[in-house]
């Protein structure tokens, strides 16, 4: 099928090459010349595992081109997909200023039946504004049709093209059979494609990703309560995973959830709810708790040397909210840096892909490191934020060389308590026994 992507971030660049890799023709549209230089070279300007070799793959093939022409991808495809970004607004709502003028143009730029397809994460009624713009600059026919995506970063590909499921929403046969005809090569092993209305289409997106948010903000609630009773979050994991009821993913305790779904879906839901003259005390709840959830780890530093932190040198090992990507929005480490800085203390860096997104966003104002050995030099504790396979299994002996002070927080709690004690280390997890808590 001719398909186009019009905007090619995180989203939009994976379902372009994911939809080129089941051979079909993509359009990929961006205005941001250097991206697009990048995209045209096969270098992708995200870090997403296996997304560089799928690109030079579809590029090589001539399955997949990037222009800046919007007329050109709306005239030469049927489906179009909308992956523009919805940035989160004061109020919590998603800013759909780009969706809705995109709308307006393709409205404008239509030369036959087109299916508009909502991939970006909108709040709902979004497809029916979608809708009513586009009606309002053509007497052309077409559908709009929403189609959440649920790709988690760091695996994104592998989600795309083994998807648990596919959720389209939309009321038109026609839409529908050639979304059906699209997402045949992604469904042969029996996984769902699960057909609704548009908005029940747009909620299941907020309601998947708030209830996910919920679930690692209620393990990190139960590990602060394991610190104050003397029980082990990990024990406890163990024991509540193995209930099918409620499953093993997203019961790791940390230092909170961030990235570019996770906050900005729990607020716009909230934002949705409250504008309808509802209340979800729930879901406030895990905001909250999510924000202090960031803080805990610089308050353990704190109380481990007294209050007497200022001119301290700190590690951190990991920047990004999560491993296998360069993401840092909303990342913990944001909020850590800041309260370090605050508190007069000096930081030392390493991530192994995220440290470039983090000199755009704060500048030089921590050292960034060559390695996370190197960051180590003449610290007086590691704070552990991301859990990066590389900070799994480092040379224990050789860190307590390097640093200053053997101390330990791990906010991912990768390491063994008993086996720091052991080391030498000072410990502190979260909500673990064993650690000095």
């Amino acid at each position: 099928m001719k398909i186009s992507v019009i905007g090619t971030g995180y989203v939009g660049l994976v379902v372009g090459t994911c939809f080129a890799e089941s051979g079909n023709d993509v359009i990929c549209v961006d205005n941001d010349e250097r991206k697009l230089k990048m995209l045209k070279k096969g270098e992708s300007p995200i870090y997403e595992p296996g997304l560089t070799d799928l690109l030079k793959k579809n590029i090589a093939d001539k399955r997949i081109v990037f222009t800046d022409s919007l007329e050109k991808a709306v005239k030469g495809s049927e489906i179009i997909f909308l992956a523009l970004p919805t940035p989160q607004s004061e109020d919590g709502s998603a800013d759909l200023q780009h969706v809705l003028a995109v709308a307006k143009q393709i409205g404008k730029m239509m030369n036959g039946y087109k299916v508009i397809v909502n991939k970006s994460t909108v709040p709902v009624g979004t497809a029916d504004r979608v809708r009513e713009i586009t009606a309002r600059a053509t007497t052309i026919d077409f559908d709009v049709v929403s189609n959440p995506e649920f790709l988690k970063e760091g695996a994104a590909v592998n989600d795309f093209m083994k998807p648990d499921r596919i959720v389209i929403g939309t009321r038109s046969p026609r839409a529908l059979a050639m979304m059906q005809d699209l997402y045949a090569p992604f469904i042969r092993t029996g996984n769902p494609l699960i057909i609704m209305d548009e908005r029940s289409s747009e909620l299941t997106k907020y309601a998947a990703n708030s209830f996910l948010a919920t679930k690692v903000t209620f393990m990190n609630e139960i590990a602060n309560l394991c610190e104050k009773v003397g029980a082990d979050v990990d024990m406890v994991r163990k024991g509540m995973g193995t209930d099918v009821r409620i499953g093993q993913q997203f019961l790791f305790a940390g230092i909170g959830y961030g990235g570019s779904c996770f906050p900005k879906d729990v607020a716009a839901l909230l934002n949705t709810s409250k504008s309808y003259g509802h209340k979800l005390d729930i879901l406030e709840a895990v905001e909250e708790v999510n924000k202090m959830q960031k803080q805990i780890i610089v308050e353990k530093l704190k109380k481990h040397f007294n209050d007497k932190v200022k001119g301290l040198t700190v590690t951190l090992w990991g920047l990004s909210f999560k491993p296998n990507t360069d993401d840092i929005r909303e990342a913990p480490a944001l909020t850590i840096i800041a309260a370090l800085h605050k508190a007069g203390v000096n930081i030392r860096a390493y991530d192994p892909a995220a440290m470039e997104e983090m000199k755009r966003k704060i500048g030089n104002t921590i050292k960034y490191c060559e390695n996370n050995y190197d960051a180590l030099k003449g610290s007086d504790a590691l704070l552990l934020l991301t859990e990066w396979n590389d900070f799994r299994r480092p040379d224990f002996d050789r860190m307590k060389t390097l640093m200053k002070q053997p101390v330990i927080f791990d906010g991912r709690n990768i390491y063994d308590p008993k086996l720091m004690a052991e080391r030498g280390f000072v410990y502190y997890g979260i909500g673990r026994t064993g650690s000095n808590k």
